[in-house]
């Protein structure tokens, strides 16, 4: 799971350079977030622009995610595709994440 993550001032934003998150990588894509968000403290910004599709494995590794960060530290997202926003929409989920429009500035146009 190809994740970029760039600190831009006392946020962490990390950008998903992956078309999806699914079941075949959500542990991949778990495990690489917390590596990542470890040592890191202030927000955390997960930039999905590149994801086309998400599913229920996926949507559950964005969640272990921000639990592992724990209460201290809040994961946002930026830059939902229309079917991964769909996806948050339906499980209510766009109730338990703050979400931006758009990415960042900085990460949305490398790689």
């Amino acid at each position: 799971m190809e994740l970029l993550a760039e600190r831009q001032g006392d946020m962490l934003v990390v950008r998903a350079a992956q078309d999806r998150i699914d079941a075949a990588g959500a542990i991949q894509f778990k495990d690489r977030m917390r590596e990542i968000t470890r040592d890191s403290t202030g927000r955390v910004v997960l930039d999905l622009s590149q994801v086309q599709f998400l599913d229920s494995s996926g949507l559950g590794a964005v969640v272990a995610v921000m639990k592992a960060l724990g209460p201290e530290r809040r994961l946002e997202l930026s830059g939902l595709t229309p079917t991964v926003q769909k996806v948050f929409r339906l499980t209510r989920m766009d109730s338990v994440f703050l979400i931006h429009a758009e990415a960042p500035d900085g990460l949305r146009d490398a790689g």
